[in-house]
């Protein structure tokens, strides 16, 4: 299993982090020990003190495919859930500014938090789900799939030229505006649609 994600995959995001908005998909990974489930705690890693949140729609691959075409991408994912690429900004902008890869600011243990998956089919309209993270009760970022810059399927069918997706991979589809520091201590609950998908604590 590998964790494939977008960034600025949302307008407003990319121009809220001065970053321009991307023509193609920009692609990083994480391994798969970034992988936090069953609403554990996530533990702030001692190496940065601007760790940020960035909820995402997150898509499970269901079986294998490679140069997939766009107009069948749609078979290649059954169930969507909702993550947390958490970041760390301030190792992220140290190496944007040498021209350095990203891994040590978005690949670190604990990395992803994910939530249970649900059947895609239970969405009348996939590009019409609203999501949201709340952080101490307080909204503080807020998304609408509508907003997608590149859909799922042009997702899918983009990274399948270069790697060979497998069941059970995973797909972080990009974060809306909003992005923010978190603290020890803080609670972070995240929504799918007005459904708590997410209920976990900074430690």
């Amino acid at each position: 299993m590998k964790i494939i994600a977008i960034g600025r995959n949302y307008a407003e995001h990319a121009k809220e982090l001065n970053n321009p908005v991307p023509t193609v998909p920009v692609i990083f990974m994480k391994p798969d020990t970034a992988l936090l489930r069953e609403n554990k705690p996530f533990y702030h890693p001692d190496f940065s003190e601007d760790i940020h949140h960035e909820i995402e729609i997150v898509l499970k691959v269901c079986k294998e495919g490679k140069h997939i075409s766009e107009k069948f991408a749609s078979n290649y994912y059954d169930e969507i859930a909702l993550g947390v690429d958490f970041t760390a900004r301030d190792i992220q902008q140290k190496h944007k500014e040498k021209g350095l890869p990203w891994e040590l600011a978005k690949a670190f243990d604990g990395s992803a938090p994910v939530s249970n998956f649900i059947p895609k089919e239970k969405y009348g309209d996939l590009y019409k789900l609203n999501f949201k993270l709340d952080i101490n009760g307080q909204t503080r970022q807020e998304g609408n799939t509508r907003d997608l810059l590149f859909s799922f399927e042009r997702i899918i069918a983009f990274v399948s030229r270069y790697i060979t997706l497998k069941k059970g991979d995973l797909i972080f589809t990009g974060t809306p505006q909003g992005v923010g520091k978190v603290n020890v201590g803080d609670h972070l609950q995240a929504y799918l649609e007005n459904e708590k998908m997410l209920d976990f604590y900074v430690k």
